[in-house]
This record gives structure tokens, sequence and C-alpha cells, in this order.
């Protein structure tokens, strides 16, 4: 499994929305700047969390994003799925009832099932919430004397 740049690019989008969520629009040129991200690439990742329902926006000069919901309210794994899709490791799994002819005689199922289910069960075990909380307790201690 390998996370893509759109993937993680669109988590760092969404933590800097919540961390920095005022109630206020947040313009992609100062999530941009935070993040060191291309506006260019920003706007493709936006697109995507808009329809996906997870944005709201507002154009105009005072205009910008923040998140449709709390951040409580969205796991990691909802994210990354909106940009990567699943996380099966094999295409066997990809679908909803798998439609592999060797379903019922393949060694190997039961492996894949397995770890298709502990990958699903970590990314959805943690918020947008949780990730904030740990990385503010991080910037508590990052300090120098």
């Amino acid at each position: 499994m390998k996370v893509s740049t759109k993937g993680r690019y669109a988590l760092r989008l969404m933590i800097d929305l919540a961390e920095h969520n005022t109630g206020e629009y947040i313009s992609l040129k100062d999530i941009s700047q935070r993040q060191g991200i291309s506006t260019k690439y920003l706007e493709q990742i936006v697109s995507q969390l808009g329809k996906a329902g997870y944005l709201n926006s507002v154009r105009g000069p005072q205009g910008g994003y923040k998140l449709a919901r709390a951040a409580k309210d969205y796991t990691i794994g909802d994210i990354l799925r909106v940009t990567e899709g699943k996380f099966a490791p094999t295409t066997c799994l990809l679908d909803e009832k798998n439609q592999c002819e060797m379903y019922e005689e393949c060694a190997t199922i039961s492996f894949w099932e397995g770890l298709y289910d502990v990958i699903n069960k970590y990314i959805d075990s943690y918020t947008l919430e949780d990730i904030v909380e740990q990385h503010r307790q991080k910037g508590m201690w990052d300090y120098s004397i």
C-alpha cells in the first residue's frame, strides 16, 4: 500500500483547515503558504473533497474553504479514500462481493482479506480531530532554551 502525494496533501489540507478553524473561510493561498503546496495542486484536491461533501466553499475576495462538519466527524480513512480509492491489497478485493473465479480455491484469500481488514480498521480508527490534537501536543513540547 502506498499513499500518493494527492492523498498526503489532502490530509494536510484537511488538518490545516481544522487547525485554523475560526468559523471563517480560509483561502487556498493561505493554506498553500503554510503547507508549501502549490495553489494549483490544492485546487484539484479541494475539488475532489468538495464533491465528496467534505468542504464548504465561497467564491470571491473573502472566499475560501472550511470543513463541512466537525473535525471529529472525519476519519482519516474517509479523507484518504476520496483521493486514493479503496486500500485493497489485491485487485480481487476491490469489488463489494469478490468476483474472482479462484475465490473458493484460493489459498491466500483469507490472508489478503485479513490484511485489508487491518488496514481499514487502522485508518478508520483515527479522526481528523485526533491528528490535530496529536499535532498540538507535539508542538507543546517543541521548544528551545
